[in-house]
């Protein structure tokens, strides 16, 4: 069963560890540096591992982005072992959820590089549309409840 669990300092090197595939990396941030921003952004930043049963499978994090007044989800990253197994798409689904019985928000945005088409495909399938916004290269995306 896939779930979210907290980051602590018992699987913090193991989450540290996680890696995409050398094409990703020009779209996904490390988790030393989405790290390194929850912490800065501690109030405003949810990091969580992404665990099948005991499995390490990627991390996820929702912020809430205080300019703008919008919950977000800041970072995916599914580890390259355990992509093409649907983890992506139910770490998204996890992740709206805990927006929804955390803060009860109706809206999600996110961005996502316009290069980037797997994201892209991975957003709209779990119900994101672009908002017809950019930010640079970035493509703004929104679900709604």
């Amino acid at each position: 069963m896939v779930h979210l669990r907290k980051i602590t300092k018992e699987n913090l090197d193991a989450v540290l560890e996680l890696k995409t595939t050398k094409e990703q990396e020009a779209y996904v941030s490390t988790v030393a540096h989405s790290l390194a921003q929850a912490w800065v952004y501690r109030d405003t930043a949810y990091p969580f591992a992404v665990y099948d049963d005991e499995v390490l499978v990627g991390f996820v994090m929702m912020g809430f982005y205080e300019s703008k007044q919008q919950y977000t989800l800041w970072k995916l990253l599914i580890d390259e072992r355990y992509q093409h197994r649907g983890y992506g798409k139910q770490a998204v689904e996890l992740a709206k959820q805990y927006l929804i019985d955390t803060f009860g928000v109706a809206e999600i945005y996110l961005g996502v590089h316009e290069d980037n088409e797997t994201a892209i495909r991975l957003y709209q399938s779990t119900g994101f549309t672009a908002t017809g916004e950019t930010d640079g290269m970035l493509i703004e995306m929104k679900w709604t409840a």
